[in-house]
């Protein structure tokens, strides 16, 4: 999905990206939303440094797409966005456009044709000065603190992420370029570079937290009726509880998927009894995201107490390239 070649023109909005150095300085920009990597977000797509028809991040993978130009912030669900997570200025400067009054709502929803030269939905552009310039989109309606004009500090709140502009899920596309050319904030290489190597511009504080993950789970619990993708995205399926006498389902969706990964996902009991296995999902095509469960009617006389696991395993090439264990505890 085209979800980020964003309407600038109708923001008025000047190109963004960065150099891996700034007058001599390293650039040092600080995490542009309020939230752990990992934790409360993930990285969904970083930005696509082939100027062909192929894709390559920065790490010479595949967690991108065509023409992608910035850094995808994403929430786990639609119910942290509801509550409201901050967007934050990365670095001081002066607040050059601003766009605000476009509707939280998926594009899947509203359509392609809606959002035409809105794309980017709300949000705004950062100048920090010497050719270096920083975009954040999607933001939420009527959340912006900011005006043209305005200076602002590093981390200073500028308003919150939404669903707005072209996105299915909530998140921050945030871009940023140097003299008007899109470059990417984990090596400072622009489109075109060779990936691999080059310099971060994060603050060197932050880097070990940005580790590169092209595959995340993003999502995953029990449940005791049949979830959803749209359930699991709206947040009705966190820390759900599932009793003795219920069924028992566990779920998983994960980001960052690759053709020819095989995935499976096993449920086995407090004695270490199987209950419940899939058959080997294998991809025929990078997925963004993938959801899949498995699990079991309740059983007669009721669950026995005890730990419950759920194991997902993504092989990639004959390596594990994602795998995790969550857990129920059945009391009785």
């Amino acid at each position: 999905m085209k979800a980020h070649l964003l309407g600038l023109g109708l923001l008025g909005l000047s190109g963004l990206a960065p150099t891996a150095s700034q007058g001599g300085v390293e650039p040092r920009l600080q995490w542009p939303v309020r939230c752990v990597v990992g934790a409360s977000c993930v990285v969904q797509h970083y930005v696509d440094q082939d100027p062909g028809p192929g894709i390559r991040d920065f790490a010479c993978g595949s967690t991108t797409y065509q023409d992608h130009s910035g850094v995808d912030i994403r929430l786990r669900t639609e119910r942290q966005q509801a509550a409201g997570v901050d967007v934050l200025a990365a670095a001081a400067g002066r607040v050059l456009r601003v766009r605000d009054g476009v509707v939280d709502m998926s594009v899947r929803e509203r359509g392609a044709a809606a959002v035409k030269g809105e794309e980017c939905g709300n949000g705004l552009v950062i100048d920090h000065g010497q050719g270096l310039q920083t975009q954040y989109c999607h933001m939420r309606l009527g959340s912006l603190k900011v005006k043209p004009g305005d200076q602002v500090a590093a981390l200073q709140p500028l308003g919150q992420i939404g669903l707005s502009g072209n996105t299915e899920f909530p998140h921050l596309h945030f871009t940023v370029r140097q003299s008007g050319k899109v470059v990417d904030p984990f090596n400072g290489g622009a489109v075109g570079s060779a990936c691999g190597g080059g310099t971060s511009m994060w603050d060197p504080g932050l880097r070990a937290g940005l580790a590169y993950k092209p595959s995340t789970v993003l999502n995953r619990g029990f449940t005791a009726d049949t979830p959803t993708m749209a359930r699991v995205e709206a947040g009705d399926l966190e820390d759900v509880r599932v009793g003795p006498e219920t069924p028992m389902i566990a779920f998983v969706r994960a980001t960052g998927l690759k053709q020819g990964d095989s995935l499976t996902l096993s449920l086995t009991g407090p004695g270490g009894e199987t209950l419940a296995t899939s058959a080997p999902v294998v991809l025929d095509r990078n997925k963004a995201q993938q959801f899949m469960f498995v699990g079991r009617k309740a059983r007669a006389g009721g669950w026995p107490a005890g730990t419950y696991t759920a194991r997902y395993r993504v092989e990639r090439a004959g390596a594990v390239a994602l795998s995790d264990e969550f857990r129920q505890e059945i009391r009785r």
